[in-house]
């Protein structure tokens, strides 16, 4: 497939349980939707191409049909998602998966034993940091702007609302689906990879009949010494009028850089001044898009794949440590 840049990469849509990609497929110059399985008919309205694409009633069926290439998976439940990966995987598809594409490290490592053995491609949806302001806050972090990073706090908060599943193995739960974007800030942000994490979860003030967890706490130390804390929550009220209530702030040796409300306020001080809101610079890469250019030119991906992973195996070993400490 690589050298063949005017070519466009077939995809194919399993599910839509997740942040699914057909709408960045709608106009994309270098890949092109063919086929859908699980798919409300609804999300394909008013795509240009729609009635081109093939609808199948379930994955065997859409990887039956040789014009898939690369299967982006929200699979109707998180917990089959690692055996749809390897299904696909073994059906010699590439595969981009939604967030945590696995629920356990031995399921992750199992999709990535699969990818070897297929010679084929896996990623998550990874892109959480190559989205603005975070990404002009990674370039003057790792820029020394700040100094050396000695403490990183993320908060990640959600409003509740009846559709949240009660069931975790739907979507992963609190701290695997959403707790992994603060997780991702944090090594990203810094570079610093995570050494040892602990984590606590409750479910106090769940309205809801089950086992969702209303709020999730990390405490991590990263390689170099440094200490991070995320919060998740599925308590944000809707008057604060940012769907996903994010704060990030990164504090080094010679000032801080911060984002809050959902990246609408920045801000950057350092020991000579206050600079006042970040400036946006460079745009960051599409992540979907690296990965498209990946597969049909074999450029490299932004980020290897070990280290898109590692905040995956974080939260995973987080959630473990917060169900034994419970």
């Amino acid at each position: 497939m690589h050298g063949t840049a005017a070519v466009r990469l077939g995809v194919g849509l399993y599910g839509l349980n997740g942040h699914q990609i057909h709408a960045a497929l709608a106009a994309h110059p270098r890949a092109e939707l063919v086929a859908v399985a699980a798919l409300p008919e609804a999300a394909l309205a008013g795509l240009p191409a729609a009635a081109g694409i093939r609808r199948y009633a379930d994955l065997a069926g859409l990887l039956s049909d040789p014009r898939v290439e690369l299967v982006s998976l929200c699979s109707p439940r998180r917990a089959d998602q690692t055996t749809d990966a390897i299904r696909c995987l073994a059906a010699g598809r590439h595969v981009y998966a939604e967030k945590p594409c696995a629920l356990s490290e031995a399921e992750l490592d199992a999709v990535l034993a699969a990818a070897a053995a297929a010679g084929r491609t896996f990623h998550e949806m990874a892109g959480t940091v190559f989205e603005q302001p975070y990404w002009a806050m990674r370039q003057l972090v790792r820029a020394g702007r700040i100094g050396k990073v000695v403490q990183v706090l993320v908060q990640k908060s959600y409003p509740w609302h009846e559709g949240r599943p009660q069931d975790e193995a739907v979507d992963g739960g609190l701290t695997a689906q959403v707790a992994i974007h603060g997780v991702r800030l944090v090594e990203q942000l810094t570079g610093q990879p995570v050494e040892t994490v602990q984590a606590l979860e409750t479910a106090l003030g769940n309205p809801g009949a089950g086992s969702l967890r209303m709020a999730s706490t990390l405490q991590m130390r990263l390689r170099g010494g440094a200490l991070a804390t995320v919060i998740a929550n599925y308590l944000n009220p809707r008057p604060t009028g940012v769907w996903g209530y994010e704060e990030v702030r990164v504090f080094g040796t010679d000032g801080l850089v911060e984002s809050l409300e959902g990246g609408t306020r920045t801000r950057l001080v350092t020991s000579e001044r206050d600079w006042g809101a970040v400036e946006a610079g460079e745009s960051p890469p599409d992540y979907l898009g690296c990965l498209i250019a990946h597969l049909l030119d074999g450029t490299a991906m932004p980020v290897p794949l070990a280290e898109e992973l590692h905040p995956t195996r974080i939260v995973l070993r987080a959630r473990l440590d917060a169900r034994r400490g419970s």
